[in-house]
């Protein structure tokens, strides 16, 4: 048989994700059609015959016959239902929508949505959503998307087409991908369907919902044949606290059915759950899943491709994302284990001796981030399920010697427990959407790998540029005290200090401002230096300008670090190359 494909909706937040939903989900639901859309947990179902009253003539010219019993959205929109939700080899969702706002473009969540679908290999189209917005456009929810566009004034089909086109580049540049509107697409497998529309007008969603369903059938049939007496198979969506039920999983069922009283193996972080079914809920017709007081009403059994609420004692430990198998009568228990073991084990990972630390609420959650730090080249340590842990700190922490910008976790939707004692070596970062994480994760190893550079420096003798001031001699020798001005970068107690000649002659070994004792001075400050081994009128004479005494191999290095200088010390160590070339002429090359 051949069961409902699935779709998911993704897209950057405030493009009109849950709009689009909703507008698909209540322009289907018109009283005397025949067969009104069905709420399931977590889904909504519209059966083939109401997407043909909707999109009437529009596939009747597709010349496609149906077999697929209709379309099965995911309810809850974004990167956290389509990922969360995943079966054996890749996503649960058959197919997708990326719902980009013509007028803004790509953003953030744009491209990590488009990373999350190449990398699950999902066949997806593009819902340019809101061109209602488009300055100067008229609606006219009578006429089919096309028909309306061409009614519209010149300068508004201009900007349409540009603003269309924009996307078109895009695609092409960040990911060489081809695309085009899905009325000039010449093959759906090689170009992607830009379907432009409105959620609030409902212009275009006709034409959406066509390009689904024709896609669908013309490409997915194969996959979407299941075995209706096979065992149920499905991706726990969210683990809840019912009233009167206690805790319950929301389940999408994508292959076989499941019935009460059938087992159910569940894959879990340290090891497989098994547990009986003790009751099925479905919501009552047309009931809106989302609403707190949702009603639901009791069944014996549900097929696929469907949503499920199941109560099945013992299941208190497992979490979101994680697969469900049921087992049938004469199967090895045991091998199903194995097999669903085997497909966690897939995700929670432990590749590279140095890596990041991930952590995230689910096990869809956690393979995204997964994809979206490999696709940077990033290294991972370890990736598990749950909050961040004392186990957790202690692996960042084994970076720290080897590669401080390793010394990293970052949670996902995860929390840091109260009491848990942090470690100064270890940079938590958390966010409960996935872009931030990874953009907060990169400008946090820029700004650290710049201190960190920056840091090297200390350890270096930096340039310094003095002039020892006419009439402020305290005392000769033993040691010399006279005043000082600094010319250019910073003096420091225990430099070392040379002539214009390129002789080390001495070093700081104290200054003073206003009587207080002080271990560096700034460019433009004048205060008293003290300095052994020298004679003020011998050695050195009052209007001597001296320079730090750089070693050779610090120059060496410091040239590798001169961004971190400031302006003033990069002219001052050509100054002292000048002084030391005239003594060697390869010093510092």
């Amino acid at each position: 048989m051949i069961r409902s494909p699935i779709c998911s909706v993704l897209g950057h937040v405030d493009h009109g994700k849950s709009s689009i939903l909703d507008k698909i989900r209540g322009t289907c639901i018109v009283k005397g059609e025949a067969g009104l859309i069905t709420q399931a947990i977590g889904a909504s179902i519209i059966p083939l015959n109401t997407v043909k009253a909707k999109c009437g003539a529009l596939l009747e010219s597709l010349n496609m016959k149906f077999t697929i019993p209709g379309l099965l959205f995911i309810d809850t929109p974004g990167h956290e239902a389509f990922t969360s939700l995943r079966k054996r080899g890749g996503a649960l969702a058959d197919i997708a929508i990326l719902v980009i706002d013509i007028n803004e473009g790509f953003k953030p969540q744009t491209v990590e949505a488009i990373e999350i679908l190449k990398s699950s290999k999902t066949p997806f189209i593009i819902a340019a959503n809101k061109i209602d917005l488009i300055h100067g456009w008229k609606t006219d929810e009578k006429k089919p998307l096309i028909a309306d566009i061409m009614s519209q004034n010149a300068d508004v089909i201009t900007k349409f087409e540009q603003k269309l086109y924009e996307i078109v580049g895009k695609l092409h540049e960040k990911f060489q991908m081809q695309s085009e509107r899905f009325d000039r697409v010449d093959d759906y497998t090689k170009q992607i369907a830009i379907v432009p529309c409105s959620a609030k007008t409902g212009e275009g969603l006709p034409e959406l919902i066509m390009v689904v369903t024709g896609l669908a059938q013309k490409y997915l049939e194969e996959t979407l044949e299941y075995d209706i007496g096979g065992p149920a198979k499905g991706t726990i969506m969210e683990v809840k606290e019912d009233k009167g039920l206690g805790k319950t999983l929301d389940v999408i069922l994508y292959d076989g059915t499941l019935k009460v009283n059938d087992t159910v193996v569940i894959g879990g972080i340290n090891g497989s759950i098994t547990a009986k079914v003790r009751a099925l809920f479905q919501p009552a017709p047309l009931q809106e899943m989302r609403e707190k007081k949702a009603k639901f009403q009791s069944v014996k059994e549900v097929v696929a491709a469907t949503g499920v609420k199941i109560s099945a004692p013992g299941t208190e430990d497992v979490i979101a994302g994680m697969p469900l198998r049921g087992v049938i009568k004469g199967e090895d228990i045991e091998s199903i284990k194995e097999e669903i073991q085997s497909e966690v084990a897939d995700v929670l990972i432990e590749t590279e001796a140095e890596g990041i630390v991930l952590k995230a609420d689910n096990l869809g959650s956690l393979e995204a981030l997964i994809h979206l730090l490999k696709a940077k080249n990033i290294p991972i340590r370890n990736a598990s399920i749950g909050n961040i842990t004392k186990k957790d700190l202690a692996d960042a922490e084994s970076n720290f010697d080897n590669d401080p910008l390793k010394s990293v976790i970052l949670g996902f939707n995860v929390s840091i427990p109260e009491g848990l004692e942090m470690s100064k070596k270890v940079k938590i970062l958390t966010n409960d959407v996935i872009y931030r994480l990874v953009e907060e994760f990169e400008s946090w190893k820029q700004e650290a790998a710049k201190n960190i550079e920056a840091l090297k420096l200390d350890l270096l003798a930096r340039p310094c540029k003095i002039k020892l001031l006419m009439g402020y001699v305290f005392r000769q020798n033993n040691p010399a005290v006279i005043g000082m001005e600094v010319l250019g970068g910073k003096a420091k107690t225990g430099m070392s200090l040379m002539n214009k000649d390129g002789k080390t002659l001495t070093e700081i070994k104290g200054m003073q401002s206003e009587q207080k004792n002080i271990s560096e001075v700034e460019k433009g400050k004048q205060v008293a230096v003290s300095m052994d081994g020298v004679t003020v009128g011998r050695q050195i004479n009052e209007g001597d300008v001296l320079y730090s005494a750089i070693p050779e191999e610090d120059y060496r290095k410091m040239k590798d670090l001169k961004k971190y200088l400031t302006r003033d010390e990069v002219e001052i160590i050509k100054e002292i190359a000048v002084i030391m070339r005239k003594i060697n002429p390869v010093w510092g090359v």
